[in-house]
């Protein structure tokens, strides 16, 4: 068969053999040099119409695998990649010593083989933001809920994307609560810096939409969650997002995550919590920030240094106000604490003091930011000694009702009673 630029030369040849044209004309109409054309027509006069078909149709490519590579991957796509995209298969094939095969080559093959089928959905076209030019500038956080185990128990992953680089930090939590915020928030700071500003959803766990009560009027704050509180302690702007699309790039992260990771911890065997926030710190993020993450528009870096003498233990907290009762004992959750000082620093009573719950655990009592000493007083301690019950007395007997006697005046007929009754006489009345 010959292609569509062959035709050609072959009409273009046969003119010249009749002699209708030169070959000089034949090279200007086909776009070509004049010694090509001459090497044309040379091959056409050799061989005639099949001097003109290209020499290298038919034979094997010098780059091709071979059937038995072929074959070789295939294979082991079947028995351990089943379900992996051509490209991750790819890079799994290379880095188990099986081949190098170009993802293009290895999807060719498993359509071929009916193992991979495209299965793409595109939804409505919405309008394109432009990513912002600094790395730090604005980090997408957002948390992933999918059966990261294959064990039809579902967690969630808490995932952190740059806006500018697509820089990624993932941490894996049994729910998408503050404290779980918090701790992937922590592990970005330390490792990159204090963002500019965070984009995520209306959830109540990252904005407070109450109505302000009339102290927080007063004093001219909004309401705030806890980490919101700690967002603004280190200067951190929260912007939510209206829609899922909105937040695209990081959406588009926790199809990357829920495609490799679920697969990477198919492989290793992993079934814990513990044991995938150990493979994700231990080198698979790296790996897909290498892969996956871009220069920003423009090389300063964005992310803020932590304030001197900060930490980040005392800004990821949750804080609950008490009042300070005459004997300085803190009631909270249920438990007892004991200000025990320092003598110049213990606050009045009546005064207000702040109860910080930490990640760890651990309560801290400050006032006006003056950490103070306390001791946990057992509950039993507190409880009063039950009041004894007064003696019980012995229940009266119930006596059954008595019966009138027959000649009983109730039983007589009223007008009767008062005929019976004996006047007074009227002299009587008088000297009365």
């Amino acid at each position: 068969m010959m292609s569509r630029k062959e035709r050609q030369k072959l009409v273009e040849m046969k003119l010249v053999a009749e002699g209708h044209q030169r070959v000089a004309d034949a090279a200007r109409r086909l776009g070509v040099s004049y010694r090509q054309a001459k090497r044309v027509w040379r091959r056409y006069r050799e061989d005639g119409a099949a001097g003109l078909v290209h020499r290298g149709r038919g034979r094997g490519s010098n780059r091709g695998k071979g059937e038995a590579v072929r074959r070789r991957c295939v294979e082991v796509y079947g028995e351990r990649l089943e379900g992996f995209g051509p490209t991750l298969a790819a890079e799994k094939l290379a880095e188990w010593g099986v081949a190098e095969v170009n993802h293009e080559t290895l999807r060719r093959w498993l359509v071929a083989e009916g193992l991979w089928k495209r299965r793409r959905k595109r939804g409505p076209h919405r309008r394109w933001r432009e990513p912002r030019a600094h790395f730090g500038e604005l980090v997408h956080l957002d948390g992933s809920y999918h059966d990261w185990f294959e064990n039809g128990e579902g967690c969630c992953l808490m995932d952190m994307v740059d806006d500018a680089t697509g820089m990624t930090g993932a941490q894996m939590e049994e729910e998408e609560t503050a404290a779980a915020a918090m701790r992937v928030l922590w592990a970005w700071i330390e490792r990159y810096g204090v963002p500019k500003a965070l984009y995520a959803d209306r959830k109540n766990i990252y904005v407070n939409e109450r109505e302000p009560t009339v102290e927080e009027q007063l004093a001219g704050e909004v309401p705030l969650t806890p980490f919101g509180k700690a967002c603004t302690k280190l200067g951190i702007e929260i912007i939510t997002a209206s829609s899922p699309q909105a937040r695209g790039r990081v959406e588009r992260k926790h199809a990357v995550y829920q495609d490799r990771l679920v697969k990477e911890l198919r492989l290793r065997g992993v079934r814990t919590i513990e044991g995938a926030n150990e493979m994700l710190q231990g080198g698979f993020v790296e790996q897909l920030n290498a892969k996956f993450a871009r220069p920003a528009t423009k090389p300063e870096d964005a992310h803020r240094r932590l304030p001197e003498g900060l930490q980040l233990a005392s800004v990821f907290v949750f804080e609950d106000v008490r009042t300070v009762p005459n004997d300085w004992v803190i009631r909270h959750e249920n438990r007892f604490w004991q200000l025990t000082g320092p003598k110049e620093w213990l606050p009045r009573p009546k005064a207000k003091v702040v109860v910080q719950r930490r990640l760890d655990g651990s309560l801290h009592i400050l006032y006006r930011t003056r950490e103070l000493s306390i001791r946990e007083i057992p509950l039993e301690a507190r409880r009063r000694p039950a009041r004894k019950a007064p003696p019980v007395s012995p229940p009266t007997p119930r006596h059954s009702p008595s019966t009138p006697a027959p000649d009983h005046p109730w039983r007589r007929p009223f007008s009767r009673r008062l005929l019976e009754q004996t006047p007074l006489q009227p002299e009587q009345k008088g000297s009365a």
